[in-house]
């Protein structure tokens, strides 16, 4: 038998830019078990419920995650529009759902170009994160902000867009996706990328669905579960499937997300086209009282919000669960009977957010 070892990995590593910290025990380089360690940046948001009115949460709510920011905003205000039977108008669903694809293509294009760096293309890497950068240019167009938004509110959205604005969204985005498409070939074409992540990370779709994966990391094991079907904001008005692989490996996960993105630019094109005209907002009084639960998709999967109000300005409780958190424990068991070499590229395929993990 060969004699185990127990090599500490993370919370920094050169490859990956998330402080993740497993405790990998070896056996010569495989690793037959991953340890985490969670609480590396805890923060303690949710307990700021107990000190900022329900309104002022919204500005916490998105800050637990930069690159999930609009998507927690807006979770957090649906949880409280439906405790108030608050209905916003149709055309901030529509704005709210323009700026949620915005934020799953920034999303991916960011992993995208994190992946081609661990796989040593750098100008991959750069194409990638240049392509992001029109994503970026459009939110501080549409919201005055390039990580943090601030356009969410209780009732619906704080700002509009008027017709020159969509219009040089559409174009924009019609423009990305002429761009991307020599990048996603080189991921799904390139010899390199298919020997580093053909068959490594193997999740079957019954190990998915038992251990509770979600997001790109359920999908690509060939499960056609996305959150977005429940016609939330305005994707009930939309048309689309949900993007699925069937291998369950690394490279599965890369092409869904590929795939996902020109699912995005869709998205945004018939928001555009259907988005109707009148008011972004409605006045909301008084405190809630009671609680309610709500789950939106994210980039990187399902995440529920959970809130509950007992009639003043301050919340009793805000609980949010990631879709990091669902995709850890599906994770380590990938992890077991890796190569020591394969970690940080396999850990890297799940897109971990520990930021929005560990709150």
């Amino acid at each position: 038998m060969a004699k185990q070892s127990i090599v500490p990995f993370g919370p920094q590593h050169p490859v990956l830019p998330e402080p993740v910290h497993l405790d990998l025990v070896l056996e010569d380089e495989v690793v037959v078990k991953a340890v985490p360690s969670i609480g590396f940046v805890h923060r303690g948001l949710e307990k700021l419920v107990e000190t900022r009115d329900y309104k002022e949460y919204v500005y916490i709510a998105e800050r637990v995650c930069g690159i999930c920011s609009f998507g927690h905003g807006m979770g957090y205000c649906q949880c409280l529009e439906k405790i108030m039977n608050v209905e916003i108008p149709p055309r901030a669903a529509y704005l709210r759902t323009i700026w949620m694809e915005m934020s799953r293509v920034h999303s991916h294009l960011l992993w995208l170009g994190l992946l081609a760096d661990a796989l040593g293309f750098e100008s991959l890497f750069m194409q990638s994160w240049k392509l992001r950068e029109k994503i970026l240019d459009m939110f501080d167009a549409t919201t005055g902000g390039r990580v943090i938004f601030s356009v969410n509110c209780i009732g619906g959205v704080l700002k509009d867009m008027d017709g020159g604005m969509l219009k040089a969204i559409a174009d924009t985005v019609d423009g990305m996706e002429r761009e991307l498409r020599p990048i996603a070939e080189a991921f799904l074409r390139d010899y390199t990328v298919g020997t580093r992540l053909h068959e490594l990370g193997v999740l079957t779709a019954e190990q998915a669905d038992a251990m509770g994966a979600v997001g790109p990391m359920l999908r690509a094991s060939g499960v056609s579960r996305d959150t977005r079907k429940l016609g939330y904001a305005a994707y009930g008005e939309l048309e689309f499937e949900p993007i699925t692989a069937r291998d369950g490996d690394s490279f599965a996960r890369c092409e869904v997300r590929i795939r996902e993105l020109f699912q995005s630019f869709d998205l945004i094109r018939q928001a555009i086209r259907k988005i109707p005209a009148g008011p972004i907002a409605v006045p909301v009084r008084g405190n809630p009282g009671g609680e309610h639960f709500m789950r939106i998709e994210q980039p990187r999967g399902e995440a529920v919000y959970y809130v509950k109000a007992n009639g003043t300005k301050y919340l009793d409780r805000f609980r949010l669960r990631t879709p990091t958190t669902s995709n850890i424990p599906p994770m380590l068991e990938l992890l077991k009977g890796c190569q020591l070499a394969d970690v940080a590229l396999l850990i890297l395929t799940i897109d971990p957010c520990i930021s929005c993990t560990e709150r």
